[in-house]
């Protein structure tokens, strides 16, 4: 259900997630499995504006 892991398809609607912008490069970027719980304190696209914080 939800996600074949076998051909990478998603067949959830990928339109609808939330999306946030990134306080230190202005890119947008959606919401992921992994922030799923820490969603509100997500501020930044990648390790790298991370890191130039």
């Amino acid at each position: 259900m939800g996600q074949d892991k076998g051909n990478g398809a998603f067949r959830g609607n990928k339109s609808s997630l939330p999306n946030k912008n990134c306080v230190v490069c202005g890119r947008p970027f959606t919401w992921r499995k992994k922030w799923e719980r820490c969603w509100d304190e997500v501020k930044y696209c990648s390790d790298r504006c991370r890191r130039n914080a």
